[in-house]
């Protein structure tokens, strides 16, 4: 092969390292403002000064917002980081291996279950069990309720050994029916006490943020992290179709199974620690692919940063839009994502008309 030839791969492997290195300082700085907005307002160089100061860099003495920033805003700050980089890097594989741009995790029933669990928790769950296991009930039923359904999912669409990607898709379907009728009943029963408490949660929050939760979610989210490089060659041999994907030796059951269930688990810790956030498992990928095409070498890791960037901004807003009052942060992700999502609708069509 030519020099020239060799230098096509390598100039774009090139770029890519370059966007992701522009996309990781997009998230940092979505992070610094994200820690100086809220009912009081801390400039950028407060942010920072009060970041070095226990690492003694910092150029001046530290002053009396060092509280506010390293006991309220760093850890729901870097819980919306986490988060929305769960939802991207699991929306972007999702959607590779379903190879449908409109597949996320709720498809599986991730959040549907999560909400079901967490719902059933508050209704009825939390008057059973002892008062020390309470702040942690709710949390721990979303994410077993979300792990539950995903595997009722599964299990549903695999015939003769094999999970068939049309009957996941309508499994997924199905589930999310029943399990959003059950988390309506439940509803229907709850006090207004319990309403309230379901609200909050199903709109999304990162507001109870704590740094046990995060350490939680973090363990959840690592495997899939550490496991997504090694998805890649399977998930852009998918784009060719199952049977040649196949053909070059790609176990395609084993990728399917080990996919979801990383899947399952990083979304369900993230829906457990923050409630219910949409469109961000469907807007990042999509930005990932319109910057620099649809390699999943580029796409995960872009999709990954993208959604980091974006829930702290979206935290960030919702906490001053309605000051002294928050908005919950899946309303906020919706009403973006919503016209983000119909416009990339409307340009295909465009582009459909325009052949």
């Amino acid at each position: 092969m030519s020099e020239a030839a060799l230098s096509v791969p390598r100039a774009r492997a090139m770029g890519h390292g370059v966007a992701l290195l522009l996309l990781g300082g997009a998230a940092l700085c979505g992070l610094l403002v994200a820690l100086g907005i809220g009912a009081i307002r801390i400039p950028p160089d407060g942010v920072l000064r009060e970041l070095l100061a226990p690492l003694g860099l910092a150029t001046s003495a530290p002053g009396p917002e060092g509280a506010i920033i390293w006991t309220l805003r760093v850890p729901r700050t870097l819980l919306a980081m986490l988060a929305g980089g769960v939802l991207g890097l699991a929306g972007a594989i999702m959607q590779g291996l379903f190879r449908n741009p409109l597949a996320d995790p709720g498809l599986l029933g991730v959040s549907a279950g999560g909400a079901l669990g967490a719902v059933f928790m508050i209704v009825v769950g939390l008057t059973l069990l002892p008062v020390p296991l309470r702040p942690y009930a709710t949390a721990g039923a979303a994410f077993l309720g979300a792990l539950l359904v995903t595997l009722l999912v599964m299990r549903v669409a695999q015939h003769e050994g094999r999970v068939m990607i049309a009957s996941m898709l309508l499994a997924g379907i199905i589930f999310n029916a029943l399990a959003g009728a059950a988390t309506s009943a439940f509803i229907f029963a709850a006090d207004d006490m319990q309403l309230r408490d379901i609200l909050f949660w199903t709109m999304g929050s990162v507001a109870g943020a704590t740094p046990a939760v995060l350490l939680a979610t973090l363990l959840a989210a690592l495997p899939l992290m550490v496991a997504a490089p090694f998805l890649v060659r399977g998930l852009n041999a998918l784009i060719l179709g199952e049977r040649e994907a196949q053909t070059l030796g790609i176990p395609i059951e084993r990728l399917k199974w080990g996919a979801v269930l990383l899947v399952a688990l990083a979304v369900g810790a993230a829906v457990a620690a923050s409630g219910m956030i949409g469109f961000v498992g469907i807007v990042a990928p999509h930005l990932a692919r319109l910057m620099r095409g649809a390699d999943h070498r580029w796409v995960l890791p872009a999709s990954a940063l993208i959604g980091a960037a974006l829930l702290p901004l979206a935290d960030a807003a919702a906490r001053v839009l309605v000051a002294p009052a928050e908005l919950p942060i899946g309303l906020l992700t919706a009403l973006l994502g919503g016209p983000f999502f119909l416009a990339l609708l409307l340009r295909q069509r465009f582009a459909l008309d325009g052949r």
